[in-house]
């Protein structure tokens, strides 16, 4: 049954846009991109199925010639990229939606065998993460990584700005920084991973000041109110620890704060009593996305207690195009295929049906909406 009324389907203005609803899709790796790093005829269809969200975070996209750390995920820095690009933002426009770029430098995660000079990984301090990363050739151990010189990080920084552009060149609406999972940025943000003594290391708001000069460079090359971050204090993936992440991400979100950003995107996840959402919240003061397990339920619990603006939804919008259908009209949703998450073609990538059973045709990706 249709429920207008709730939270999670009502208008919201987030930095420069008017949103029909409060449904993200998040940023999610595909790995469909070709060896040039060109992203894929099929993503057109693949995001405008999608573009009934209030607002799409594409999978996350490179605009530093080192910040690559896995094969086939797509790239912002060269014009065949954004041309590709460009198709996917149009398809999404032409459907109505909105649709940012994330912009990722993965920092230590990485191999290598991913740069033409096999060159290592580079990250805050010369400490590998544990376990396998994918590779060229298959899974490898994680190398120890380069220290960056401190000379190296207003370029690192730059190139979110250079990114910011380039995402606008290709139609994009805005872009939002990976801080989280344990790539470059969160790298510098948590203790365990950061040991340098310098400007950049140590007391919290050093650790973050290649966060925050990242940030300016991207609101300086298009708004701020065209840029979001996306932090995961609780995340412990790629080897991530903080001593005290109860203490440090509150004060990068008061850091944060005063730069008038279009949004804070949290990963904390629902099932586990999003431990960080409240402290949060209170501490950057603007529009919160919330992520991390949630369903129809808890989403309208956490928007209708105020705790959070929008709720984003990852998973459920890889099998289920019309997600946001589905939730307003209580339909059951389909489960995704996991071996189909990464690499591939169109299995598990655009041939999942509606819910009146109906796979989208070929050219219908780039065509109109329908009308209501």
């Amino acid at each position: 049954m249709s429920t207008p009324t709730s939270p999670l389907f009502r208008p919201a203005r987030v930095g420069a846009w008017e949103l029909p609803n409060r449904v993200v899709m998040a940023p999610m790796t595909r790995s469909r991109a070709d060896d040039a790093r060109v992203p894929p005829d099929l993503a057109a269809r693949y995001y405008a199925q999608r573009a009934g969200a209030g607002l799409i975070v594409s999978e996350a996209a490179h605009a530093h010639p080192r910040g690559y750390g896995y094969p086939n995920t797509p790239g912002l820095e060269t014009e065949a990229q954004r041309g590709a690009w460009r198709r996917v933002t149009d398809a999404v426009h032409a459907r109505g939606g909105r649709i940012v770029a994330q912009l990722l430098h993965t920092g230590r995660v990485g191999h290598p065998s991913l740069f033409p000079d096999a060159a290592r990984p580079v990250a805050p301090s010369a400490i590998a993460p544990e376990g396998l990363v994918r590779a060229r050739d298959g899974m490898q151990p994680y190398v120890t990584p380069r220290a960056l010189d401190i000379d190296e990080l207003p370029g690192i920084a730059a190139s979110y700005g250079d990114g910011a552009r380039w995402a606008l060149e290709a139609g994009f609406d805005g872009v939002e920084l990976h801080g989280a999972f344990g790539y470059l940025l969160d790298q510098f943000l948590r203790d365990g991973s950061n040991r340098r003594t310098d400007a950049y290391g140590g007391p919290v708001e050093r650790r973050a000041r290649l966060l925050l000069e990242s940030v300016d460079a991207a609101a300086s090359a298009i708004g701020a109110d065209r840029v979001g971050v996306r932090l995961s204090p609780g995340a412990e993936v790629n080897s991530m620890h903080d001593s005290d992440p109860a203490t440090t991400f509150p004060a990068v979100a008061r850091l944060l704060a005063p730069l008038g950003l279009a949004y804070l995107h949290l990963v904390d996840p629902a099932p586990a009593g999003a431990p960080f959402t409240d402290a949060m919240r209170a501490a950057f003061g603007g529009t919160l996305i919330v992520n991390g397990g949630y369903d129809r339920a808890s989403a309208d619990a956490v928007l209708g207690a105020g705790r959070a603006d929008l709720v984003s939804f990852g998973a459920p919008f890889v099998a289920n195009p019309d997600l946001v259908d589905r939730l307003r009209d209580g339909a059951p949703l389909a489960a995704p295929d996991p071996s189909t998450f990464y690499g591939g073609d169109a299995r598990g990538y655009v041939d999942y049906p509606q819910h009146d059973g109906t796979v989208w045709a070929d050219d219908e990706a780039l065509l109109p909406a329908r009308a209501a």
